[in-house]
Parts: structure tokens; sequence; C-alpha cells
């Protein structure tokens, strides 16, 4: 946007004084002013007046739009509903400048209670005056608006999120007690998943595997983290995953939504992996990770924790780097496992680590990578399975399980999933153990 012209301002009664000042501010530097309201001090609602401000921004009546309430940030949020609208909250000349430059603000909230007359007008007159142009930014204000426009939803897919919002919501609100429900209406669910909600179609109901060695494959994430895999040999392990019904197949990121579209309507997840194989990125880029992830389909992420940050006694910093992928998962209906590392750590940080992430809510702890100096052993599975218990966490032991034995032993010692690329020879040598039982 270069140069704004045509200004929609708005402003409940806490924000009315605020936006008669900034009104005459803004028509005296020349700015063509629409006031969508209020129109006195009487009571009103925000969100009214923050939508009417959006929707003249996003409709093109107006280039940008301000609007003021009390504190600025429930009319960000109602702005923020409306298609196209990025609004930002500023409180300061530094908050106004960076939603601009950085995020291509086209609404701007204020808090009345928060800031005078004053500083409102120079937050105005900084936020008009700068413009998103770097490369890189822009690149990231795009991704604000990326949506899935072609699901491919199969009738067998409309039916499983039938059956799922069913399950979820019963009667829909306000019907009789014998009224209908989602599963009369494929249509309304249909709307469901354009709206975001694609995991209905792929998210196998919680369960805890089964007895052993019958049911060992549900303990299995089928796993694919070497760095030259190819799109065919991805293919075959999602072919393998549904023949075997693993619990899970584990890859990289970029392979993501092609396993998410190959497994989509089965029992077994798409898991990828974050901050991988080194654990050494910042918390936020970690998160940046998880969030794409589970938007293209991962159900599943296996996060490698600071370890640097562990050993160094800094807790805080790997508590924050343990929440803010827990965060993003449990906004996304993910689930969350923090890789330790074990093979580096000693017992006494095997088990800060595993208190961290069970402060972090995290949904399992599991041991290694695979890249690292050693994998999995019975005794670390068992000291973690120790050290969250208490909490329902779970624990997923990989890194060279080659064998039925191994996986037994692992199971024994806690583990209730298994990470391991050589899944179809454990779970063949566990049948024929089965059959000569």
């Amino acid at each position: 946007m270069t140069g704004p012209k045509k200004i929609a301002i708005g402003a409940d009664h806490g924000g009315f004084e605020l936006k008669a000042v900034l009104a005459a501010h803004l028509q005296g530097a020349g700015y063509e002013v629409r006031d969508v309201g209020t129109s006195s001090r009487e009571a009103a609602d925000y969100p009214v007046f923050a939508r009417a401000v959006a929707e003249a921004v996003s409709s093109g009546s107006a280039d940008v739009g301000i609007m003021i309430d009390g504190a600025g940030i429930g009319s960000c949020m109602a702005a923020n509903k409306v298609p196209g609208i990025r609004a930002a909250m500023a409180y300061d000349l530094s908050s106004a400048r960076n939603s601009r430059e950085h995020n291509d603000a086209n609404v701007l909230t204020l808090g009345a209670g928060l800031i005078g007359d004053g500083l409102a007008k120079q937050i105005v007159d900084v936020w008009l005056t700068t413009e998103c142009t770097e490369k890189r930014h822009l690149h990231r204000v795009a991704m604000f608006g990326d949506e899935v426009t072609d699901l491919n939803l199969s009738e067998q897919d409309i039916e499983r999120v039938v059956c799922r919002l069913n399950e979820i919501m019963g009667t829909l609100p306000g019907a009789s007690p014998n009224g209908a429900t989602v599963g009369d209406d494929p249509e309304a669910a249909r709307e469901f998943v354009r709206l975001g909600a694609t995991g209905l179609t792929s998210v196998a109901p919680v369960e805890r595997p089964g007895d052993i060695p019958g049911d060992l494959a549900r303990y299995i994430d089928h796993t694919l983290l070497k760095p030259d895999a190819t799109e065919e040999q991805i293919r075959n392990l999602c072919a393998e995953a549904l023949e075997f019904n693993f619990r899970s197949v584990c890859i990289n990121p970029t392979w993501v939504s092609l396993a998410a579209s190959l497994l989509r309507g089965s029992e077994v997840l798409t898991c990828t992996v974050v901050g991988f194989p080194l654990g050494a990125t910042e918390p936020a880029i970690k998160a940046m990770e998880a969030r794409r992830a589970i938007r293209n389909g991962a159900r599943e992420i296996d996060m490698v924790l600071n370890i640097g940050a562990l050993k160094s006694g800094d807790d805080a910093l790997v508590l924050r780097d343990i929440q803010a992928v827990v965060e993003d998962c449990v906004d996304g209906g993910a689930v969350c496992k923090v890789i330790l590392e074990t093979a580096l750590l000693t017992d006494d940080e095997k088990r800060r680590a595993s208190e961290l992430s069970r402060k972090a809510r995290a949904h399992f702890v599991k041991t290694s990578t695979g890249f690292s100096t050693g994998g999995a052993t019975v005794s670390d599975v068992a000291l973690m399975a120790e050290a969250v218990r208490g909490a329902g966490m779970e624990v997923k032991a990989s890194g060279g399980i080659s064998s039925y034995d191994d996986a037994k032993a692992m199971i024994e010692a806690g583990a209730t999933r298994l990470g391991a690329s050589a899944s179809i020879g454990i779970v063949r040598e566990a049948k024929a153990t089965s059959v000569s039982a």
C-alpha cells in the first residue's frame, strides 16, 4: 500500500472522545476520514464498530482503518475475523512502526485507556507513513492468507467427518432432543472442512496400543528420516504403513503434505520432526516449523529440545523452548513428543528434561533422534517413564530398535510408542513369535 488517503475510523463508548480527536487530526493532515461510529458516549459493543471498520477496508471503500476501544485488544481480535484484514494493536511508536513495516497491517487498534491524545496522534502518524517494502517481510505477510483450496475429499472422507462431528457436537444448537445432527447434513460437514477442520479426516481415535505381540504394529511409528529419502521411498513407506497399520509414519517436514494425502481416511497418522536433529534452533523457529507442519497435515510433532541449554543449566530456556511447540500443537490438535537425545545426557539431565517436558504439558518424552551417538536403552525408558507417569504422559523409545526382542523390552520398561525404520521386520518377527507360541 502506498500513501493511504481514505481512512475508516470507529470506536466504542470508551474510545469515543479519542476518535473525535484523531478524526480532526487526520482531516487536518489532508486525509479523507469516514466515521463509522459510535456517535455518543452511551454504552456500545466494540465488536460492532471494529467489524464496520474492518469491512470498510476489506471492501475497498477505505485504504486503512483505525479502531479505538478501552484497551485495543478486543477490537483487534474482532477485526481480524474479517477476510483480508491484518489488524494490529499499537501502544507505542515502535509497535506502530513494526506492525506496518513487518506485518503490513491495514487496521490499527488503539486503547484509549492506555494512551493519551498526544501519543495517539504520534502513533497514527508513524503508522500511516510507514510501508512494508522488504521482500522477506512481504513473503511472510503473503503466508497469512495461505488457504487450502482443493481438499479433494472423497465420499468416505465426508462420512468420517460427519461421524467425527457427531461425536464432538451431537445435536445441533437449538434443536429438540430428537432433533437433527450434523449427520443429517453432509454439506455442513464439507463447510466445516473448508473452514479448516481438515484434521477430522485423518485423526485416529485416541487409543492405547493393545497386547503384544499381536498388536505390536500399533506401537510403531514407521520411520524414514534420512536426508536422501526420495518421493518414491516416502510413497512406499506410506503404503507399508497402510498395509501393516502402523500407528504413524514419521518423515521429514518436506514430505508432510504428501504423506497426509496418501494416509487420508486411514488410522495411520502423519508424524514429523521439528528442530531436527540438533535441537539448537530458537523456540520461535521451532514453533513456526510446528505450525506449518500441522497446517500441512501433521498430527504428531517430534521436537528436539535445546540440548545445549539443558546441559548449561538454563532450564528456563528449555521450558520456553518446549512450551513454544506444545502450545502450537495443542492449538492445532496435534500431539507433541519431546526428544531428549538421552545418549548425550546424564541421568540427572534426563530427569530434568522429563520434568521440564511434563511442566510444559507435552504429551510424550522420546529417547533419541537416531542421528547421535546412541539410541534407546531399557534403563533410559524406565527412568523417563518413572519421571512422567504421574502426569499421564507417555514414552517413545527410538534409535537402534531392530528386533522384536528389542521392542518387547522397551514396552516392558514403559514405552507406549516405538520409532523404528526396521518396522516390517519387527512386526513379522512378532507374528512368527505369536504363531509359534
